[in-house]
């Protein structure tokens, strides 16, 4: 949306790059940007972002995942938000009257209002979408315990999962992680991806719900 404005500015820099001999010009072939499960945005980026950047209420169509229902709903962007690879907007939806997170490839059309979006304040907003875990709103109200294997815990200790994370190492070599959450979906499917090397010690939900996910996995592969 800003490709326009930003050229003359890319080509001055560019520029002055040559000059300086930094050899700055080989960036583009020397840095590989690798996206993982990437969604296509869909043809209506760029009005969700004008809306969000000129403080106007949008008009939606959108079809939610975990329902698979389609709904029609007015919503007062507060935040463009860019999660793994994949576009987000958080708003404030009038339909519901609360805070959402809206995934841009699931808007099957928008239209923005001529009328100004509802501001809700920053503090507010970092209460409510960033102090639980990923991309699932509402406040944190519950901490996940994990412990890491010693072979694992050299990566996972560098690792950021959660801004309000704590983590330590324990006496036998293991490294113990505490997370804010409060939906768990997201934490499962992270905590899944290191198989044997960490175990969940709370809460008992969180532990049962891994524990489910791996048994229904183990049922795809029967034999000894």
């Amino acid at each position: 949306m800003l490709g326009e404005h930003l050229a003359p500015l890319s080509r001055r820099v560019a520029e002055i790059l040559e000059h300086k001999r930094l050899g700055l010009g080989e960036a583009a072939h020397r840095i590989r940007v690798l996206g993982m499960a990437a969604r296509p945005t869909g043809e209506w980026f760029q009005v969700l972002a004008s809306a969000t950047l000129q403080r106007r209420k949008l008009h939606l169509v959108y079809h939610g995942r975990e329902r698979d229902k389609v709904t029609e709903r007015v919503v007062s962007p507060q935040r463009l938000v860019h999660y793994r690879d994949n576009w987000h907007v958080d708003g404030y939806c009038h339909l519901r009257s609360g805070l959402r997170t809206f995934s841009v490839d699931r808007v099957r059309s928008a239209r923005e209002l001529e009328e100004a979006a509802d501001t809700i304040p920053d503090k507010e907003l970092d209460d409510y979408f960033a102090s639980s875990y990923g991309i699932f709103s509402g406040k944190a109200n519950k901490t996940a315990v994990l412990r890491f294997s010693r072979e694992r815990a050299r990566w996972v200790a560098d690792e950021r999962w959660h801004p309000q994370q704590i983590g330590q190492f324990l006496t036998d070599g293991r490294y113990e992680l505490r997370i804010p959450y409060r939906d768990p979906r997201e934490l499962v499917m992270d905590i899944l991806k290191y198989g044997p090397d960490v175990e969940v010690i709370s809460p008992d939900a969180l532990r049962g719900a891994v524990a489910e996910c791996l048994r229904l996995a183990l049922a795809h592969y029967p034999g000894p």
